[in-house]
């Protein structure tokens, strides 16, 4: 099941037992990592219930894109559990393979409009993988819920 834009960049989910794989693809690793995290926030919440009222900034490293991609997708998780803030959408205006800054528009938590989905506890690095195919990037990870 493809999600957002489905051509260039989008992503969808597969069945792993206990958790959930997300893959996502962009034109580009920038594009590919921000539908990973759209990924992972639509399991939280559906992203048309969210507006993009307000803007977070969250930087992240790692050495090298898969572990930069889990810190970086941990960091989002403890800002939704520290705020309360929900994602619709990302803007990664500095990356590279050791560290990224990130922009996240988004609001916080209205249980009276926003309808639960899953808990999700963590990006882990179980399967995880960020690699370039013919004209796009994907990456594949897997959270624990």
């Amino acid at each position: 099941m493809a999600r957002e834009d489905p051509g260039d960049a989008g992503f969808e989910y597969f069945e792993v037992a206990a958790d959930v794989g997300i893959r996502a693809w962009g034109p580009d690793v920038r594009a590919a990592f921000c539908q990973c995290a759209l990924g992972v926030f639509n399991l939280m919440v559906s992203l048309p219930e969210v507006e993009a009222r307000e803007t977070r900034e969250v930087r992240a490293s790692g050495e090298g894109y898969e572990p930069l991609l889990v810190n970086w997708i941990n960091e989002l998780l403890y800002l939704h559990d520290t705020e309360g803030f929900l994602v619709r959408r990302v803007e990664l205006p500095a990356l590279d393979a050791s560290g990224l800054r990130s922009l996240l528009h988004g609001e916080l938590l209205d249980p009276a409009r926003h309808r639960p989905g899953l808990l999700v506890k963590a990006a882990t690095f179980h399967q995880l993988a960020v690699t370039e195919e013919p004209g796009r990037f994907v990456a594949r990870l897997i959270v624990d819920v």
